[in-house]
C-alpha cells in the first residue's frame, strides 16, 4: 500500500522549473550541455553541425550582447562562412537557396569552414580576407554561422593561423542574432574567381 503525503507534486513542480529555467539560461543552441565538448587539436572534419565548443583558444568567443555591440560600432567586419553548394555548370557559381538572414553589414563566405579546404577555397578565403581587411591583420573579424554550427569555428581559427589577430567567434550565429530580433539583411556570397 501506497502513501502520498503530497510533497511529490511540489517536488516535481520545483525540478521541472530548475530545468525550464536551465534550458532557458543555455541560449538558442542548448550550450549548457555542448559547453562539455572538447576543443580538439585540429580542425573539425566531419559533422559541422552539431555542438560546439565553449571557446576556441586564440580568439574572443563573443554571445548576442557583444557580437551587436562590435557590429554597431563597427569594431568587427561580420563573415558568415555558411555552407553553400556550387553548380557543375563552367564557372562554378553559387547555387543560392532560400533567403537566409545575415547580421549588417556582413560578407559571406562560403564552405571556408570545411576542415580541409582546396586549394582553390583556401585561395579565396585567404585573398578575400587580405582583399576586405586591406592587408590589416589588427582588423576586427566576427565569424558566425549558425548555432551548433562548425564551420565558423573551423574559418575562425583558420584565420588566427594566417594571422589575423582579432577573430571573434559568434557561436550563437544566425540563429542567436534572429531569435534577439536584430536586424537581418540579404546578403549574395562573394563569387568564387576561377582562372
Amino acid at each position: 500500500m501506497s502513501q502520498n503525503i503530497g510533497g511529490g507534486g511540489a517536488v516535481r513542480r520545483q525540478w521541472l522549473g530548475a530545468a525550464g529555467l536551465a534550458l532557458l539560461l543555455a541560449g538558442p543552441a542548448g550550450h549548457a550541455a555542448a559547453d562539455a565538448v572538447p576543443v580538439p587539436d585540429g580542425y573539425r572534419m566531419t559533422d559541422y553541425r552539431s555542438p560546439t565548443p565553449a571557446s576556441l583558444p586564440g580568439a574572443e568567443t563573443v554571445d548576442t550582447a557583444a557580437a551587436r555591440a562590435l557590429v554597431e560600432s563597427g569594431a568587427v567586419l561580420p563573415v558568415n562562412v555558411m555552407k553553400l553548394d556550387r553548380s557543375t555548370l563552367p564557372g562554378g557559381p553559387w547555387l543560392l537557396p532560400k533567403p537566409f538572414p545575415h547580421i549588417p553589414g556582413s560578407v559571406w563566405l562560403p564552405n571556408v569552414g570545411f576542415g580541409t579546404l582546396t586549394p582553390e577555397l583556401e585561395g579565396y578565403f585567404r585573398g578575400n580576407l587580405e582583399r576586405l581587411t586591406g592587408g590589416d591583420r589588427g582588423r576586427g573579424l566576427l565569424f558566425y554561422c549558425l548555432a551548433d554550427c562548425w564551420m565558423s569555428w573551423n574559418a575562425a581559427k583558420r584565420a588566427l593561423e594566417m594571422g589575423y589577430r582579432r577573430v571573434h567567434w559568434y557561436r550563437d550565429g544566425a540563429d542567436g542574432w534572429a531569435e534577439a530580433g536584430l536586424p537581418t539583411e540579404e546578403v549574395k556570397p562573394v563569387p568564387v574567381a576561377l582562372p
